[in-house]
């Protein structure tokens, strides 16, 4: 047998896990919890993810001491949150970002706004829940990107285990990218179940994050106009 054909046909051994994290070293890459490693997963792996992960989470569940075998209610309960990690919760994490495309833009140098944009991630700290809403703004340069890809960019960011400081850095520095601009303002208002479901158990509290870049930091008067108008767009809650 060739050299090629044993090549072709070699199959790692262990965990595929591993398999993905050894390529992510192999390229000098990191795989933090809100980074995307999309591009390390072959075709195929995504699925054998999924079951390493259901296989995982059910020793979990037998630590906990919960009956899997004979309650009806979690007999099924590995299977759907290793689905629910994978494809949905954390496919930020595992999914290339969606297709952005621009066209030319047409002559408007002023400021645009979009919000609110529904936040649904989860805390890197404990998984739980980070809810709430993105307000954007941006000053377009030679192209504009559609309104809906606002809304496809910042859901593939926050579709990872997050923290609002980070995720709120990357969202701003996503639309650069993308809208072909460096002027972007974002801001962040959500509430953490980290807060509301465990430790001090305070229902009332949200947190604001905000990142300004070009005209909208260095600009106080587009600053203002920006946040003068986030708080009229529903949603901003005050």
């Amino acid at each position: 047998m060739s050299e090629d054909i044993l090549k072709d046909s070699w199959v790692p051994e262990g965990p595929i896990s591993k398999t993905i994290k050894n390529r992510i070293k192999k390229a000098g890459k990191r795989f933090h919890a809100n980074d995307n490693i999309s591009e390390y997963i072959e075709e195929g792996e995504l699925e054998q993810l999924q079951s390493e992960v259901q296989e995982k989470l059910q020793g979990v569940l037998e630590s906990l001491v919960i009956d899997t075998d004979s309650d009806h209610n979690t007999q099924e309960t590995a299977k759907r949150v290793a689905k629910m990690y994978v494809k949905e919760t954390f496919g930020g994490r595992y999914s290339p970002m969606p297709r952005v495309t621009s066209f030319p833009n047409m002559g408007y140098k002023s400021m645009y706004t979009s919000g609110p944009i529904s936040i649904k991630s989860t805390c890197a700290h404990h998984l739980q829940n980070i809810v709430g809403n993105a307000w954007v703004g941006i000053i377009p340069n030679g192209e504009v990107i559609g309104l809906s890809k606002f809304n496809r960019i910042i859901h593939h960011i926050v579709e990872r285990p997050q923290i609002q400081e980070e995720m709120t850095t990357q969202i701003a520095e996503a639309l650069q990218k993308y809208a072909h601009t460096k002027h972007i303002a974002v801001v962040v208002k959500a509430e953490h179940h980290c807060m509301t479901h465990r430790g001090v158990r305070e229902h009332d509290s949200d947190m604001t994050t905000a990142i300004m870049l070009g005209a909208f930091k260095e600009d106080p008067a587009t600053r203002d106009e920006f946040y003068k108008i986030c708080m009229s767009m529903k949603g901003h809650g005050g």
